[in-house]
């Protein structure tokens, strides 16, 4: 469990060290990148596809990335997945084109989608699959 807590303290202080906006889609039970996210001001809301048990300080909401809402993503300068299942990155790519935002994936294991993105390593390694069109004001 410490593991997971690693990766998910890794990825949630890269996001808030990178970028303004965040959205965690798929959140789960692992709500600690949320947290990290949350504590800087950063984290615009949580999804997964049914409700989960959150700590009320967190925005969640239910939605499906597979048909989204759009509204819920629409502020945001990066979507993030923590260990996705693989047949929602397709999904995750078209909405982070569709809001022209980025797309960071920390997958489970040695999984990757198609090439496997960019690889960032900040204690963990994490795929970006999409990136902001002007990313001057953006991540590295």
């Amino acid at each position: 469990m410490d593991e997971y807590k690693h990766i998910e303290k890794c990825i949630g202080r890269y996001i808030a060290g990178n970028y303004s906006h965040a959205v965690e889609v798929g959140i789960g039970k692992n709500v600690d990148a949320a947290q990290i996210l949350s504590g800087a001001g950063k984290l615009l809301r949580s999804t997964d596809i049914k409700k989960m048990p959150v700590p009320e300080d967190l925005a969640f909401v239910v939605d499906d990335i597979f048909s989204p809402d759009i509204s819920l993503y629409q502020n945001a300068d990066v979507i993030y997945a923590i260990r996705p299942a693989i047949e929602m990155i397709p999904s995750l790519i078209t909405l982070a084109k569709r809001i022209n935002c980025d797309l960071i994936v920390y997958h489970l294991g040695f999984e990757s989608y198609e090439n496997g993105g960019e690889n960032i390593d900040c204690g963990v390694i994490l795929h970006r699959y999409n990136r902001h069109q002007n990313p001057s004001n953006r991540v590295d």
